[in-house]
């Protein structure tokens, strides 16, 4: 779906280049004569876009809300909607990097085998309990859940 924007870009291309009426090059680019007249009454913020854009070409992994935070640090008073609008218009986005596996940072030696009966033990507690008789808090939250 192509916005209004460019739309009225065409428009201008028609009446200029072939001398097109405005109500006929509107019927063909299809675009209402109300929104190519139409002429926002917002400050385009172009302080702020030029300082969001520096950032983003200067911190190129930065996403809008670390954008935003040097901005605020900044004296800019954005809110985190309007911001990320701006970042969305200006094309403005990161690339998608896909997560890596993580390798531990020191590698384990490898368990040697057992050669005997009673060399390696493991462990599974079914039950447990205390010297009073009473079972511990963990036992109790265990037997809690399905």
């Amino acid at each position: 779906m192509v916005k209004s924007s460019p739309r009225r870009h065409v428009v201008d291309y028609l009446k200029s280049a072939y001398g097109v009426a405005e109500r006929r090059a509107c019927r063909l680019v299809a675009i209402s004569r109300s929104v190519y007249q139409y002429r926002s009454h917002r400050d385009p913020e172009t302080a702020l876009r030029q300082r969001m854009c520096e950032i983003a070409a200067t911190r190129v992994r930065y996403g809008y809300r670390k954008i935003r935070v040097l901005l605020l640090r900044e004296g800019y008073q954005v809110s985190k909607n309007r911001l990320y609008r701006l970042y969305r218009e200006e094309g403005l986005s990161l690339r998608y990097r896909p997560n890596r596996k993580r390798r531990a940072q020191m590698s384990r030696p490898a368990r040697a085998k057992s050669t005997a009966a009673n060399q390696a033990w493991s462990l599974d507690f079914v039950a447990d309990q205390l010297s009073n008789g009473h079972q511990p808090g963990f036992a109790r939250r265990m037997q809690l859940l399905p």
